[in-house]
């Protein structure tokens, strides 16, 4: 009796190897792509407070990166007057800006960007509002026109980044679940099939192995 080796098919390999790659092309770009987000800030946005804190905070998802213009924070009132302080501080995650205590009941502006760890600028703005100030309003219009006044650097300043503004933590995470959900399923399938084939192929082999030859 003539014994034919069988050589494991090749094509379930290939194409095991073919979706195994896919997997790793399109998933992984997409968990490293998310920059880091704002978490919470002080005051909240669209919340009402009775007057303006000394300082606004802002606190970020992950530990920022610091340097010359890497971090900007404007915040101006119902007039459009900058009510800034001075330069913004990083301590890890959480961003401190300073703000002036002679201040007008009103809406307030905020525009801040920061440069995320992954290295990526990223930028957003939010609203509060405070329902009394420190300086009554003028109840006049004066007679005489004062004399224009040059802006200041906090005022002309604005961020300059352009980037779309960065997902909220919770969609980052929830996004993060189902990319490592659909890759170990992926990864979960190709393995099945490696071994449903493999099976096949060795069953198979034993059957044509143990054929009776026709000629004695």
């Amino acid at each position: 009796m003539q014994t034919t080796a069988r050589r494991l098919p090749l094509v379930p390999v290939a194409l095991a190897a073919t979706l195994l790659a896919a997997f790793l092309v399109l998933f992984s770009p997409l968990a490293a792509s998310a920059h880091d987000a704002l978490v919470s800030s002080s005051p909240e946005a669209d919340s009402t407070v009775e007057t303006l804190p000394s300082e606004l905070t802002l606190t970020f998802s992950a530990k920022l990166i610091t340097g010359d213009g890497a971090t900007e924070v404007v915040v101006t009132d119902a007039d459009g007057n900058a009510v800034t302080d001075g330069a913004p501080t990083v301590d890890g995650a959480i961003v401190t800006q300073p703000l002036k205590a002679e201040t007008i009941a009103g809406e307030y502006h905020v525009i801040w960007k920061v440069v995320s760890s992954d290295g990526h600028p990223t930028s957003d703005e939010f609203f509060f509002t405070v329902t009394s100030g420190s300086v009554e309003p003028p109840t006049a219009i004066p007679t005489t026109a004062p004399a224009t006044a040059a802006p200041s650097p906090d005022a002309t300043t604005t961020p300059g980044a352009t980037t779309t503004p960065a997902p909220d933590a919770e969609a980052s995470s929830g996004a993060s679940a189902w990319i490592w959900a659909l890759s170990i399923g992926g990864i979960a399938v190709i393995a099945a099939l490696m071994v449903w084939f493999t099976v096949r192929a060795r069953k198979n082999g034993s059957a044509t192995d143990s054929d009776p030859s026709a000629e004695r």
